[in-house]
């Protein structure tokens, strides 16, 4: 087996909105940065002050993961595609939606979903792009080529398109597969799992995040709270499919 040297990464959660309703990350490797998530239209402000405030600049982002399509993580990722020189990593499943060939649809998970969704901040739009990388059912993208020890991987359920980065050290970045706090972050319950606002297959999720747990994961980091410990995310993930298996009889 080929060896490689281990890889230190840092998480640096990048807060898009207050108290952790809306997240991006950024993985700071001896080698360079990936960014996983790009935040919502005019978020690239905040991402070069995370990157400066860690000694780097936008020529340290080697890559930028796009976990889903909806604005609140796609929005801001063509500019910052534009001034880092980064490829943009996403998936084929949701394609249609990154190039705006067609609108986005919405599964809401209850209430505050349908309240979410009647706002409209959810719908409004964003520059489109093509992935430079563009991540198909059932492969993996090895992010060691980026500066960082992990890979991104296929786990659809949230859309069609979701992704996820597994590091070797055992955090995982899952994007929207699950939230955590009062109604997304919030200041009471962040260690307690949620179901995000929309969700287009519960069932599949929790398949997701019950692969992942069997992968050996045990921090899981997220676009809206977090980051959660394993124990909470099995127990999401049993209620969830639970849930589903209640919905289907």
């Amino acid at each position: 087996m080929f060896w490689r040297p281990k890889l230190k990464t840092k998480i640096v959660r990048v807060p898009i909105l207050p108290f952790g309703m809306v997240n991006c990350h950024l993985l700071v490797g001896e080698h360079g940065c990936v960014l996983v998530d790009a935040g919502l239209p005019g978020s690239a402000g905040k991402i070069g002050s995370a990157l400066r405030q860690c000694g780097r600049n936008w020529e340290d982002l080697k890559l930028i993961v796009i976990t889903h399509a909806h604005v609140d993580h796609a929005g801001s990722a063509a500019e910052i595609r534009s001034l880092s020189g980064a490829p943009i990593l996403a998936s084929d499943g949701d394609l249609d939606y990154y190039a705006r060939r067609r609108p986005m649809t919405f599964c809401d998970t209850g209430w505050f979903g349908k309240l979410f969704l009647k706002t409209g901040l959810i719908l409004q739009p964003y520059e489109g792009f093509t992935p430079g990388i563009l991540l198909r059912q059932g492969e993996s993208v090895d992010l060691q080529a980026y500066g960082v020890a992990g890979k991104a991987v296929h786990t659809p359920g949230h859309t069609a398109g979701s992704v996820s980065v597994l590091l070797d050290d055992g955090n995982a970045l899952v994007g929207d597969l699950l939230a955590s706090g009062m109604l997304l972050g919030g200041l009471i319950r962040t260690g307690r799992a949620i179901r995000p606002p929309f969700e287009d297959d519960p069932a599949q999720v929790a398949r997701q995040l019950g692969h992942l747990l069997a992968a050996g994961c045990n921090c899981f980091y997220m676009g809206h709270g977090g980051p959660l410990p394993a124990d909470e995310t099995r127990r999401h993930a049993e209620r969830l499919a639970t849930l589903a298996r209640g919905d289907a009889q």
